[in-house]
């Protein structure tokens, strides 16, 4: 059975203009269960990270800062959320969840996790609503536990996985590919192994072109035994910030295309949710929903 991390802490303080983008992470288990696509027995609470695990990551220097509520007001604002002990917890779980999701899908082919993708977080300090990059934590998790020896990150946010990019820059065993927009945030982009700028308009047929002509190469040359992927649905042509042309439909297929990819070489796969910014709450969740749905299909 495919194993969903779910994040229980909403209740941190955060201004009105926050709390709409962290809504979808309560919609999103609601609408799965009520369509009966999951049971309660398909998730499960994270505990927080320990310290040690991520400190293989981020600097120890930058972690204490979070843990002592000792951020400047200029570190807050490159984050975008003010700092509280809440926010810092829920993003310790929500990395734990990562961590989690991926030792599930070493046994079982998949993981998900309601929360994650948090790609801008660098090892020295956060940035784009980004604390700590539970994807790179996780990676280095199975590297250094030997569980994996190549491991493929998918990024395909509609924003370059900035952070991730730089913490893996010299790291041989993974490979960091990413589809975003190249006139889109962050303006200064890092080097990912492979970077796949779109232009501003990027329908969902060339959108899927491209991912068909990148991923299965990127598979054959660099022999990935796990999968981390970032399935963002600010491509969507409904996101307030995404500038592509990408349809619900076209997203859908998008996560499909990963999907049997990957299952098809039997690559296992954690998958974490990343950005959603449309005005209409629904359509988040039922694109976000997509992602589940199909996973759920084909591992469970």
């Amino acid at each position: 059975m495919v194993q969903i991390a779910f994040d229980p802490i909403y209740a941190h303080p955060l201004p009105e203009n926050h709390r709409f983008p962290m809504l979808k992470y309560e919609l999103i288990p609601q609408q799965l269960l009520y369509e009966g696509t999951c049971t309660p027995a398909h998730f499960f609470a994270p505990n927080p990270c320990e310290q040690e695990v991520v400190l293989w990551t981020h600097e120890p220097s930058y972690f204490e800062k979070l843990i002592s509520q000792q951020l400047s007001a200029s570190e807050q604002r490159k984050i975008g959320f003010p700092q509280s002990p809440e926010l810092v917890q829920r993003e310790l779980v929500i990395t734990q969840g990562t961590i989690d999701i991926a030792l599930h899908a070493l046994e079982h082919g998949a993981g998900l996790n309601i929360a994650g993708g948090t790609h801008h977080a660098f090892a020295e300090r956060g940035e784009g609503f980004c604390l700590l990059n539970d994807m790179a934590v996780a990676a280095n998790y199975l590297l250094k536990n030997k569980l994996r020896r190549n491991i493929l990150i998918i990024d395909l946010d509609v924003h370059q996985g900035n952070g991730t990019a730089k913490l893996m820059e010299n790291n041989p065993q993974v490979f960091t590919f990413s589809m975003h927009g190249g006139s889109n945030y962050p303006f200064h982009k890092e080097k990912s192994d492979l970077d796949v700028e779109l232009e501003n308009g990027t329908t969902g047929e060339a959108y899927l072109a491209l991912l068909t002509e990148h991923l299965p190469k990127i598979i054959q040359t660099f022999q990935p035994d796990f999968a981390f992927y970032l399935a963002g649905v600010d491509i969507l042509n409904t996101d307030k910030f995404g500038r592509l042309d990408v349809s619900l439909e076209a997203c859908k297929q998008r996560d499909e295309m990963v999907f049997k990819t990957l299952k098809n070489l039997e690559i296992p796969v954690a998958v974490a949710l990343g950005g959603g910014y449309s005005p209409d709450i629904n359509i988040i969740v039922e694109a976000h929903c997509n992602t589940f749905r199909l996973a759920v299909d084909l591992y469970d």
